[in-house]
């Protein structure tokens, strides 16, 4: 028998095979979904659809009732499988750990978006499929399209000292992301509060003792490496002094 899995805010979701988990008040409204359709392919038919370039795209709906606006993706296989295009993954999937990373990660107070619902289809007697919902974070841009459009000035200063606080908020929660790059970093302008940045695609963050300084390093050299590969192919410009501001930032406490 398969072992219940449950998490404090959301509840089961469970219709014609499918399996998962919603926020308590989105179950009603995607149990009818998923009587007829998967998440994935309801989100893709939307009319008013936003669609993200990706190795499967996302969708960006308002989903029915309370649920509100959610990017809806299809779990793909990365790494070394990328080019297989395979979806079909061992349970538990990437979704459930992107949920339980997902309420980690805000619980420990690292921006990060909330996962909304999470899907897992039958592929046979033993693989599974699977979507994820999570809520929208409106009006944001990844780390490359900043460094991409905004030159130099303040505004750059202060989108470059969100992710350095990004980065230190990673550390406190004791957080490792293998794979951190400026594509899964997600940056917000609010006004008189300047920048906000976000990190995405925390299903492989492992967990280790706060404020370790292995972390620390590991998170920085990580994306210093993503940094340093879209400056050497020109298609960002990119500074010493950025990346000492990067730095700094990281290694304050909270603002």
């Amino acid at each position: 028998m398969a072992p219940v899995i449950s998490m404090p805010g959301y509840a089961r979701l469970r219709v014609n095979g499918t399996r998962g988990l919603a926020v308590e008040g989105c179950q009603p409204a995607l149990q009818s979904i998923l009587a007829s359709e998967t998440l994935y392919s309801f989100a893709a038919r939307q009319p008013d659809a936003r669609r993200f370039a990706g190795r499967a795209p996302a969708y960006a709906i308002t989903l029915p009732g309370s649920c509100g606006d959610v990017v809806v993706r299809h779990a793909m296989r990365g790494g070394a499988l990328a080019r297989t295009g395979s979806d079909l993954f061992f349970p538990p999937t990437r979704g459930l750990r992107e949920a339980i990373n997902s309420l980690r990660l805000r619980l420990g107070g690292v921006p990060t978006p909330e996962v909304i619902a999470f899907v897992t289809y039958r592929a046979g007697p033993i693989l599974r499929r699977s979507d994820v919902a999570t809520r929208e974070i409106a009006g944001g841009h990844d780390l490359s399209v900043v460094l991409t459009s905004i030159e130099s000035g303040e505004q750059r200063d202060s989108c470059i000292r969100a992710v350095g606080r990004l980065l230190g908020s990673l550390t406190r929660a004791g957080a490792h992301h293998p794979d951190l790059n400026i594509r899964n970093i997600l940056v917000t302008w609010e006004g008189a509060n300047g920048a906000h940045a976000h990190v995405l695609d925390v299903d492989r963050i492992r967990f280790h003792v706060p404020d370790d300084p292995t972390v620390a390093a590991a998170n920085l050299a990580r994306l210093e490496r993503s940094i340093g590969k879209w400056r050497d192919s020109g298609q960002i410009s990119i500074s010493s002094r950025d990346i000492e501001l990067l730095r700094a930032s990281a290694t304050l406490g909270p603002l």
